[in-house]
């Protein structure tokens, strides 16, 4: 027979999901179209259904991997793999409010009743350790300098040397300056060049501590405690809405300054007025607008900590009455203790703007945000009761999305209609001007090869922003409907408008993408044939020049087979059947060399996928939110990863990998990759703020440990782009220290094994070379330590 792997409570029984794959051939993906599960596999959900004869199925964990199972991308057959497991059996599957691409895939290929729940708790990321220091010394370099003081000299010696431990000076060089401390002609850098890397450094701090990060997981139907409460709060209030500014912009403005808090860049130095300004209100030595902000975000908090401990104050005091008159109790959801630090703060809004927000905030979000947790557990017991479960929107919520709340609703994504919609193309066409820009400034020439991963869940949530930024620099523009606001047309932007040559983009689609859109397939389609068709020179349109040179094909959209998801390299990366990055871009040309020539359909076309490959010079990737980051997720290095082996193996080098940040639409960032994963290393991996949250998790907690690792190893094996210094950090932050490593070893014996083991890894492949021999000492320990435990 075959064993099936659970516990049983009553009537219920609590499974593990089976293996989707084949241990004799691991670097079979998960998500190949014609590789039927395990014999094992089917009779697992055949037993629930004939043997234990369940009633309803709860999939909890995004995401499983039943949806994912060959067979029809919509309106499944009997003879797709989905239905033969699950069959016509009732539902239920918890899902992130703002992940609706593969909540709506459990829709589409499992029949799924989606319970939608919050985002985990998030902050701001704040500053510890060195960088704490870092910011005081600076602090004190510049008090010296304004008062002209000796040691000024001095303390900037100091402060270069710190910043070269903290490796932070290659990061900060400024454009176009020699790196490291010594200039072009071996002596000392210029004092101006040594002042731009001070300034550089300030500025990147207060980007690091504003940064928002994950401060712990959220525990479904379940509202997290009072203070991260009060921060997830604010991160919901941040974000300006149609009907006025959010709350730290209306804070700003009540109180006289010109800082935009949300639109700013925290690097950017503060107008002298504000500097006056804030020094009036107590805020004495601030230079940078992240200084602004910071202290903005204080004085917020602490109008949202007064505002929940108002809710909970009147819903204890509703209860006590309800209790006293035999009525049902009303549900009070706030995880907040009376005489906590958050319950008791408050302070009064300075002024009309910041009042109206309070009041906004007061009277919907709040009261929406109290009402997840209960919401979120009575959906699961109306859905096992057979009832209702009402409907309601996805996305992100801190990208000012406060219709999203209350959580416990059956998420639904878009109109596909609409997409790209007006607002998505405003900021894709300014996002991609700013790549353009930056491109240009640091190369000295334009833009004109680049490919771009799109992605159906981001797709969703942002209502096309990919697609429109990828049609701004083909020097396209769409055409709207007047009534309905539905794209229609596609106009040639002409090159006397567009200033600038066009750019040749292919688009590496996910298969999510490919299901949901193949609309957007076909629009993308005829925007290249549109400039494959101008009479326009080379050096002005590169795209139309191919096309030329390749009788006439202009196609530009390459994915994974018909019926295939994902990009081919997870399968090599866990099982590390791999020797070298060539490996990784011979998987990856392997998977997505299809092209898509209209809406669905495909013809295999390697060559065309790698003579598109051969010629880019820009991999780029976009982020639409903060709720996570690129080392929170296998694609990421799949699809960036993936683009930059490939390309780096067909043409000899590596292209540039870039980053764009669409976290906030009135301020779309550009950087490179490195940029962003040193970003999110000191912000995130290294912060004792994340680290002590995922410790409250206990067995997950340390998952998401050994999970943020390998895709840090991951993103490095496949650009080597991950800075040599960042894995003896995890090392001694997460294992050298006793507290972290007692948890572990508690709680996940497996996770310290796995961590351990990554490390050793990324040693013997050279991705760290600075590994000290005590460290590789500790590491080769652990794994014997926490194997014994495992086994044990």
């Amino acid at each position: 027979g075959f064993p099936v792997a659970g516990i049983q409570f009553g009537q219920v029984w609590l499974l593990l999901q089976p293996e989707r794959g084949y241990d004799r051939d691991p670097s079979l993906n998960y998500h190949c179209p014609d590789l039927p599960p395990p014999h094992a596999y089917l009779a697992r959900y055949l037993w629930l259904r004939q043997q234990a004869r369940v009633q309803l199925i709860c999939h909890v964990g995004k995401h499983g991997n039943l949806e994912w199972l060959p067979g029809k991308g919509l309106g499944l057959s009997a003879n797709c793999f989905p239905e033969w497991a699950l069959g016509p059996m009732p539902h239920l599957y918890p899902f992130i409010v703002n992940d609706p691409g593969e909540g709506s895939q459990a829709k589409r290929r499992s029949q799924a009743v989606i319970l939608d729940h919050l985002t985990p708790p998030l902050g701001r990321a704040g500053l510890y350790g060195p960088l704490l220091e870092l910011e005081a010394l600076l602090d004190e370099y510049w008090q010296a300098s304004e008062l002209g003081a000796a040691r000024s000299s001095q303390l900037q010696e100091q402060l270069l040397e710190r910043l070269n431990q903290l490796q932070l000076a290659p990061e900060l060089e400024p454009t176009g300056s020699p790196g490291g401390t010594k200039g072009a002609d071996g002596g000392a850098a210029s004092d101006e060049i040594r002042l731009k890397r001070l300034q550089a450094a300030d500025g990147y701090l207060c980007e690091l501590k504003e940064a928002q990060i994950r401060t712990g997981l959220h525990v479904f139907g379940q509202l997290p405690a009072a203070a991260p409460l009060a921060e997830l709060l604010l991160c919901l209030a941040r974000a300006p809405l149609a009907e006025g500014p959010g709350l730290t912009q209306a804070l700003a403005q009540d109180l006289g300054l010109a800082l935009d808090p949300w639109a700013d860049p925290e690097e950017a130095p503060l107008a002298p007025t504000d500097r006056q300004r804030l020094e009036a209100l107590g805020l004495a030595g601030a230079r940078h607008g992240g200084d602004g902000v910071a202290w903005l975000e204080d004085q917020a908090l602490a109008l949202m900590a007064g505002l929940l401990a108002q809710a909970q104050g009147e819903a204890l005091q509703s209860m006590g009455e309800a209790n006293s008159q035999g009525a049902a109790s009303p549900a009070m959801d706030a995880n907040v203790e009376p005489g906590s630090p958050v319950f008791d703060a408050k302070i009064e809004p300075p002024g009309p703007a910041t009042a109206a927000v309070v009041a906004r905030v007061a009277r919907a979000l709040l009261p929406n945000l109290l009402r997840c947790g209960d919401a979120e557990r009575q959906a699961f017991l109306t859905g096992v009761a057979g009832g209702r479960i009402a409907a309601g929107p996805s996305g992100a919520p801190t990208r000012g999305r406060p219709d999203l709340l209350p959580t416990g609703r059956n998420f639904y994504s878009v109109d596909l209609r609409g997409l790209p919609t007006e607002t998505a193309w405003d900021l894709g066409r300014r996002s991609a001007e700013l790549l353009l820009d930056l491109y240009l400034q640091e190369e000295g020439e334009p833009l004109r090869q680049l490919a771009l991963s799109v992605w159906g869940t981001a797709t969703m949530r942002n209502g096309g922003e990919d697609i429109a930024q990828a049609l701004a620099l083909l020097g396209i523009r769409p055409i709207w409907d007047g009534p309905t606001r539905r794209m229609v047309d596609l106009e040639v932007i002409p090159l006397a408008s567009l200033g600038r040559p066009r750019v040749d983009v292919t688009l590496r689609i996910s298969g999510l993408f490919r299901d949901a859109f193949p609309q957007l397939v076909a629009w993308f389609n005829r925007a290249t044939a549109l400039v494959a068709a101008l009479d326009e020179s080379e050096l002005d349109n590169p795209l139309a020049a191919a096309a030329r040179r390749e009788g006439g094909q202009s196609g530009r959209v390459f994915g994974s087979a018909p019926g295939a998801y994902g990009a081919g390299l997870q399968g090599l990366i866990d099982s590390g059947i791999w020797e070298e990055r060539g490996d990784l871009a011979e998987a990856f040309l392997a998977w997505s060399g299809w092209r898509y020539v209209g809406s669905g359909l495909a013809v295999a076309d390697r060559s065309g996928l790698e003579q598109r490959l051969g010629t880019v010079q820009v991999v780029l990737h976009n982020q639409d939110n903060r709720e996570h980051d690129l080392l929170d997720s296998d694609d990421y290095y799949q699809f960036q990863g993936g683009l930059s082996a490939a390309a780096e193996r067909l043409q000899g080098q590596a292209p540039a990998l870039w980053f764009a940040d669409h976290s906030r639409q009135q301020r779309p960032r550009v950087h490179r990759l490195e940029k962003e994963l040193d970003k999110v290393l000191r912000s995130r991996l290294l912060n004792p703020r994340w680290i002590d949250g995922m410790r409250a998790h206990g067995y997950k907690g340390g998952f998401e440990l050994a999970a943020s690792l390998d895709y840090l190893f991951a993103y490095d094996a496949s650009t080597g782009r991950v800075p040599d210094w960042s894995y003896g950090a995890i090392c001694d932050t997460w294992l050298g220290d006793a507290q972290t490593l007692a948890f572990l070893r508690q709680a996940n014996p497996w996770a310290l094994r796995d961590i351990a083991e990554r490390l050793l890894e990324s040693h013997h492949r050279g991705l760290w070379e600075g590994a000290t021999p005590d460290q590789l000492d500790q590491l080769r320990q652990l794994v014997l330590d926490s194997e014994a435990l495992v086994e044990g």
